[in-house]
């Protein structure tokens, strides 16, 4: 599982996505999100603005990503 560092409180699936560098576009993420191709927490998610937080659990072709805050 990846940890991805966040200086925010939370961060939107799509946005996660293209920050995480996992798709080269929000277009992108748009179409992997509302094909039911990305989980949260263990299930299919088809919302673009579902906020991620810390602790939250996303899959994405297979691989596991987690969010966290960063050291302040």
């Amino acid at each position: 599982m990846e940890t991805i560092i966040i200086t925010t409180e939370s961060i939107k699936l799509q946005d996660l996505l293209k920050f995480a560098n996992l798709v080269a576009s929000g277009g992108e993420a748009k179409s992997y999100i509302q094909s039911g191709e990305v989980f949260v927490n263990g299930e299919v998610c088809a919302m673009r603005g579902k906020k991620i937080r810390p602790g939250d659990d996303v899959c994405f072709r297979g691989e596991h990503y987690t969010v966290a805050y960063a050291d302040r």
